[in-house]
């Protein structure tokens, strides 16, 4: 298998422009697509509903994102005095996290959702204005930290009906040109140390996100339901994983990305470690040097109403220099 750079992009369509291209404007958060004001955006951050909420937000963005003070009141709308005084109240520092002894579970790759926050991406940021943390994970490499990959899942779904969901604003959608926001939803957070997420659309359509972290890579799943009475055509899911959380893995370029189908992989800039990422069934892989990210997008469907889409997808990382074994060997390991 060769090392050399194979871009292979989809039809030129407007999901295209979401992330990869973004060849066109991007859409301001206080404007409506038409020019006309529109009603101000909710708050993009999310404050915890009750002590134990915030103890496992607190934990999440200090001990894994290591996160600063001005990042945490970003994520949860608390000023600057209420999280250093629900640090101490928790003792929850940057030097404290416990060791992976204390849960058996970090056998696994640990995966968390996304606190927001933060901007998970280097550049491209007008292409992604208020992202969403709802479809969004965290997944930690097995080396030193904090070094994170954040996955978007879906990052968006695109059908004849037009483009039905985005995890952030930049293009109109479906829903934006009726003046409609979706509703704001959280992780289901699973003992097993799993994520799973389900979101019903106005107009019936529901998808699922399932998100199972192992040894060796972490397995996503996604399905979406058409619950309306029409058939959709040209339905498709796009996934990204964002690289900017990755030090060594963040540069804005190229150069260091295998993209061969289905499998699209970044090397550090030492050499010796890698990302990779792919998606059952992949229609097209693709990198993004501006955010910089990766791309591994399962194919195109129809689908009847009624009728249940899936798509499985991989995560992992490698230290070594023999890629191709990599390949080889993922091949037989990613869905068994």
């Amino acid at each position: 298998m060769s090392q050399s750079l194979s871009l292979l992009v989809s039809p030129p369509i407007l999901l295209a422009l979401l992330c990869c291209t973004a060849t066109v404007g991007h859409v301001r958060a206080d404007e409506a697509p038409s020019g006309q004001p529109a009603k101000p955006p909710t708050a993009n951050h999310r404050r915890p509903a009750n002590d134990d909420e915030l103890r496992y937000w607190l934990q999440n963005m200090v001990w894994y994102h290591q996160f600063t003070v001005d990042e945490v009141t970003a994520a949860t709308g608390m000023d600057a005095a209420e999280v250093r005084s629900a640090l101490a109240r928790f003792d929850i520092r940057s030097d404290n996290r416990p060791g992976p002894d204390a849960d058996p579970e970090q056998e696994k790759i640990l995966v968390l959702p996304y606190p927001g926050g933060r901007h998970p991406r280097v550049g491209h940021r007008l292409a992604a204005i208020r992202p969403q943390r709802e479809s969004k994970i965290s997944i930690f490499a097995p080396w030193e930290q904090p070094s994170y990959v954040v996955v978007d899942v879906p990052e968006a779904i695109e059908a004849d009906l037009g483009l039905l969901f985005l995890a952030h604003t930049h293009v109109p959608t479906y829903w934006t040109e009726q003046n409609i926001e979706l509703e704001r939803l959280e992780w289901n957070r699973r003992a097993d140390g799993g994520l799973d997420i389900q979101r019903r659309l106005p107009n019936g359509i529901s998808f699922t996100t399932r998100v199972d972290p192992l040894r060796e890579g972490v397995r996503m799943s996604f399905a979406l339901t058409n619950g309306t009475d029409q058939k959709l055509t040209r339905l498709r899911m796009v996934p990204c994983a964002i690289l900017g959380g990755a030090p060594g893995f963040e540069q804005q370029t190229n150069d260091n990305k295998i993209l061969e189908k289905p499998f699209a992989a970044c090397r550090s800039v030492a050499g010796d470690r890698w990302i990779i990422t792919s998606w059952e069934g992949c229609r097209a892989v693709v990198g993004n040097s501006k955010c910089p990210c990766l791309h591994s997008d399962p194919p195109m469907w129809e689908c009847e109403p009624g009728q249940t889409v899936t798509a499985r997808g991989w995560l992992s990382f490698y230290e070594g220099t023999d890629i191709d074994a990599e390949f080889r060997r993922l091949d037989a390991v990613m869905y068994r």
